[in-house]
């Protein structure tokens, strides 16, 4: 499967493919635009766009009512005391992927307590992985019912979140320890993948389906992506 991360799966919608939207927290966080103005830069250092936009979203409350079955929806929890707060306002059929490790926001995320949002009415409730994600973290998702794993999310550097190619070698060890491990999961790679080549060396380690997010920058380079996977389908 064809994934499109956040932000960019609030805006593009590419048939055959899954839109993840948000990242949406209980309660609306402002100053989005400002925040992506001042922060959103491309490192020629790194190959990749780095940003601090921190979680600025409408709130949970604003796609509810109009959730889309098909798509996913990315939820971030700041505070424990908000897990039976979003548990009962988001629908058991809604698609979720659980960010655990957004590295701009003011305070880590929540990430232990979260098996409550497991059920066999969605299709997908997915952990986002931290790139420095350890054995035993995973273990302790696994443990607790989660078998979907998106590997993974941007580094923290001091200018904020990086992504692109950097994450390659985090995301390859990732996938290789969850899939030595667990036969049954089901693992999402995304970051750096920028062509057919990219997809399938996270396959050949054990990777299921793939994520793009910044690659939605370079339109050339993502429809050439999008082509190669409708050609390989």
């Amino acid at each position: 499967m064809f994934f499109i991360g956040p932000p960019f799966g609030n805006y593009v919608s590419l048939p055959q493919t899954v839109r993840i939207r948000g990242s949406f927290t209980l309660e609306k966080r402002e100053g989005l635009f400002m925040q992506v103005m001042r922060t959103l830069r491309y490192s020629f250092e790194h190959g990749g766009w780095i940003n601090k936009i921190g979680l600025r979203n409408a709130g949970i409350d604003s796609v509810i009512n109009s959730y889309n079955k098909e798509d996913v929806y990315s939820i971030a929890i700041l505070d424990e005391g908000e897990i039976e707060k979003l548990k009962k306002k988001i629908p058991d059929d809604m698609n979720i992927e659980l960010n655990v490790s957004c590295p701009n926001a003011e305070k880590k995320m929540v990430n232990s307590g979260l098996d409550g949002f497991l059920n066999n009415k969605r299709r997908w409730c997915i952990v986002k992985l931290p790139p420095t994600c350890s054995s035993d973290k995973i273990d302790a998702y696994y443990n607790q019912g989660f078998r979907q794993f998106h590997c993974s999310n941007t580094i923290p550097t001091e200018r904020g979140g990086l992504s692109g190619k950097s994450l390659i070698p985090y995301n390859n060890k990732l996938i290789k320890d969850i899939r030595s491990k667990y036969k049954d999961a089901e693992i999402i790679s995304g970051g750096g993948v920028e062509e057919w080549k990219d997809v399938e060396n996270y396959k050949n380690i054990g990777a299921d389906h793939f994520a793009v997010s910044t690659l939605c920058f370079n339109p050339f380079k993502l429809g050439g992506l999008y082509m190669d996977y409708l050609k390989k389908k």
